[in-house]
């Protein structure tokens, strides 16, 4: 598990260092603003959905390596997917990320999301990982104001 843990820290870093999808994209469908107050994490994303599939998906902000390696995960994930689709995987990054999924089996069934299923050992640091999926959330059900993790 040592190995794989060191795996995970490093797809983290380089999520952080090079994040995917890290632009404002023109003429999204929606976009939503997210803020934890905690650490001062901000982002927004931005999502271009055409008969019920995101199309694109991104986002911009500031923060730290934990809130921006997460965004850059979940946009690399739900590229093409189907909003309902993207309601699941929200839900299971939401179970994995706050220790709900413990099983190392159902860790790995996450792909490159299993990189961050180490943060539910660390209370503090689970909102910096959450911030990109609620806003995701929100997004996807219409939300127009800003989301904070508070």
């Amino acid at each position: 598990m040592s190995n794989l843990n060191d795996i995970y820290q490093e797809m983290i870093l380089d999520h952080n260092k090079s994040p995917r999808n890290f632009k404002q994209m023109e003429n999204p469908t929606q976009h939503l603003e997210g803020y934890n107050p905690l650490c001062g994490d901000k982002l927004t994303i931005y999502l271009c959905i055409k008969d019920d599939i995101i199309e694109d998906i991104s986002f911009t902000g500031s923060g730290c390596a934990i809130s921006k390696a997460s965004a850059s995960i979940m946009t690399d994930k739900l590229k093409g997917k189907t909003k309902l689709e993207a309601e699941a995987v929200f839900h299971a990054a939401h179970d994995m990320l706050t220790g709900k999924i413990k099983d190392k089996d159902d860790i790995l069934k996450q792909g490159n999301l299993a990189a961050l299923s180490g943060i539910s050992q660390f209370p503090m640091r689970i909102k910096c990982a959450t911030l990109a999926w609620h806003t995701l959330h929100a997004a996807l059900n219409g939300a127009h104001q800003t989301i904070s993790t508070e």
